[in-house]
């Protein structure tokens, strides 16, 4: 067991800014839901469905940016420093380019949220939010390309400090455009949609300025020349960078579908959905930042061909993930029926019929929650330590399997043909992250066990 303890403090030390970084942007969506929350459980839905279009869309454009960790990190384990530089400038072209085409996508199939037989009055709100949201992924893509860039370095802190600050700002601009405090107009939901915008470009400005005066990154030619732009780059991007876009897609999709079904079972069920995954993506995100700790420090020793210690270290961020989730599994199952009031107001006996329905269903959802955390976070630094392989391809399809053969019909017909409703929809997420997180581990010991014995 100490040949894998005793590799904790470091795992924590990488992961710890991007955990930081990432809770930091969560605990936004937090207070955004709660001061949307305030509004009524129709504004919570919208902000809900609204989101679930950009979902869709984020997850391929954060998964493709991706690919640049492992290859950083395989560069940077071979010391050469001009690949990394090179590296970088095509990835962030890419990037560049795909966030203008999300953007596209999103903003030219907003109108299918009209024929999606979602409530009426949610549709209404959730347009003008959608509108200001799509144009913010492309700042967001931007960034991500900076962020894989610099965590690939074992550079965590710079996206850390990125996100805070803009985090700060985002409060701020929801405070005054959602409500129209201090003169600002009263905008709802369409305010929080603003402020997330002008919050992800200050996000981006803060690490393109920070990468470029900080002494780190000195050493790296960062310089995009379109003469010197180099076709075996860019496939080789697109190789890693395609397959862990899908994967993200497959995951972030299985749970818009599930925003999506219980928007069908009602406004109720809708906002009960968003409460716990707004929730349970809090928890998510530490496992999140081990996941691009195993990315990192297994494309290290990949790229130096250390395949023994490879192993040794993805297993030690194995046994820290599972412990730390088992916390939160408890934490989960013993305030489940508190959580949902930080969203909510409580007026004793006055409450709403519709405000005591959305606590009850969140209540039985979190329980739920509690119990895929640990395999959510295998799943996903299992998923992180296969990327630092650069083996995508393989665990793209168990990817699929697990989340749409397998979870999402248990999903499906629990939620329309039985009595569990939401709670239903929630026991068919369980069901596709525990087959994902079995087949992606049995995937990642046949890799390794393959590349020690050769």
């Amino acid at each position: 067991m100490n040949q894998y303890t005793r590799e904790f403090k470091t795992n924590i030390k990488i992961a710890f800014p991007v955990i930081l970084g990432l809770l930091g942007h969560t605990v936004v969506q937090m207070i955004d839901n709660i001061m949307v929350g305030q509004l009524g459980a129709t504004e919570l839905a919208a902000v809900s469905l609204g989101n679930s279009f950009f979902f869709i869309a984020m997850s391929l454009g954060i998964g493709f940016s991706t690919a640049l960790t492992p290859l950083v990190a395989q560069a940077d384990g071979n010391s050469d420093i001009k690949r990394v530089g090179q590296i970088f400038v095509h990835g962030f072209f890419l990037c560049t380019l795909l966030g203008l085409l999300l953007f596209l996508a999103v903003y030219l199939s907003r109108n299918q949220m009209f024929r999606m037989g979602q409530p009426e009055d949610v549709v209404f709100l959730a347009f003008p939010y959608l509108n200001w949201v799509a144009v913010s992924l492309i700042p967001m893509i931007m960034f991500q390309a900076f962020r894989q860039f610099s965590d690939g370095l074992s550079l965590t802190r710079p996206a850390m400090y990125a996100t805070l600050v803009a985090n700060g700002i985002n409060v701020i601009l929801n405070y005054l455009l959602i409500f129209g405090h201090f003169g600002f107009p009263k905008l709802g939901v369409e305010g929080a949609a603003i402020g997330t915008l002008i919050s992800r470009i200050t996000m981006l400005i803060y690490i393109v300025l920070y990468v470029k005066y900080k002494k780190q990154y000195q050493k790296y030619d960062l310089t995009l020349k379109f003469s010197q732009m180099k076709l075996f780059l860019i496939k080789k991007i697109f190789k890693l960078g395609l397959p862990s876009a899908l994967q993200m897609f497959f995951e972030i999709a299985f749970f818009v579908v599930a925003v999506w079904m219980s928007g069908l079972l009602g406004t109720n069920s809708q906002a009960a959905n968003q409460i716990t995954l707004n929730l349970t993506s809090m928890t998510f995100m530490v496992a999140m930042g081990l996941g691009a700790t195993a990315m990192i420090r297994v494309g290290n020793q990949f790229g130096k061909k250390d395949y023994l210690e490879l192993k040794r270290i993805a297993f030690s961020v194995f046994l820290l993930i599972i412990i730390i989730d088992v916390f939160f599994c408890a934490f989960y199952l013993i305030f489940n029926t508190e959580l949902p009031w930080i969203y909510l107001d409580n007026n004793g006996i006055q409450t709403s019929s519709d405000t005591l329905e959305v606590v009850a269903i969140a209540s039985s959802l979190l329980i739920i929650s509690g119990f895929f955390q640990i395999t959510d976070g295998l799943q996903v630094v299992v998923l992180g330590a296969l990327r630092g392989l650069q083996d995508v391809n393989i665990p793209t399809t168990l990817i699929f399997i697990s989340y749409w053969l397998i979870g999402f019909p248990v999903s499906y017909y629990l939620a329309f043909y039985t009595p569990f409703k939401a709670t239903g929809i929630w026991i068919g997420l369980l069901t596709g992250l525990s087959c994902s997180a079995i087949l992606l581990f049995l995937r990642f010991k046949f890799k390794t066990d393959k590349l020690i014995i050769n």
